[in-house]
């Protein structure tokens, strides 16, 4: 059901016929099954959780199949003027994960994105440098507009790569390119 795996799947196999269904994980490994579906894209993290392992046939390399931005990510929303709950989670905070989820949320932020519009990125920390790279396509992949880059692992620096990234693509794809999207 996510247009961002339609889009990526056609562009690496535009051979296939891609059919949106949803479902948890169990309906949908039925359909496989029935031979409603030749196959299906399942999180490798939630199959792991369910402790179907067994089920995974075939990984796809998140630099040929950037996830959405934020994705996998647990986060807890607090109020913007809540000190005392923002102190208390500070304890729990996980440092490389706000740097990369920020980047990707201030290149999502550029681009006006949400879950039904065909957008990719990732953010990694790798020693002291943040990489990113992101990715806008057509809902059938046939246009792809990618972008790379790296920063100093610091939030600010971070956020304002993930934002120059979607202003980038932006500007290369045209506000034609997202009229689509609505």
């Amino acid at each position: 059901s996510s247009l961002r795996r339609q889009a990526l799947i056609k562009r690496l196999r535009p051979d296939i016929e891609v059919v949106m269904f949803r479902g948890n994980v169990q309906t949908r490994m039925e359909k496989l099954r029935r031979g409603d579906v030749a196959a299906t894209l399942l999180a490798n993290a939630g199959l792991i959780r369910l402790g179907m392992e067994s089920e995974i046939t075939s990984l796809l390399e998140i630099d040929e199949f950037l996830p959405a931005p934020g994705q996998g990510a647990i986060c807890i929303e607090i109020r913007s003027d809540d000190q005392e709950t923002r102190s208390l989670l500070s304890k729990i905070n996980h440092h490389e994960t706000e740097l990369t989820i920020e980047t990707e949320r201030a290149f999502l932020r550029a681009l006006d994105g949400s879950c039904r519009t065909p957008i990719a990125g990732s953010a990694r920390l790798r020693g002291d440098a943040l990489e990113f790279s992101g990715m806008i396509l057509s809902d059938d992949g046939s246009l792809v507009y990618e972008t790379a880059d790296q920063c100093p692992a610091n939030l600010a620096e971070g956020r304002n790569m993930g934002a120059n990234a979607g202003r980038l693509l932006r500007e290369q794809a045209g506000e034609d390119f997202f009229h689509h999207w609505t």
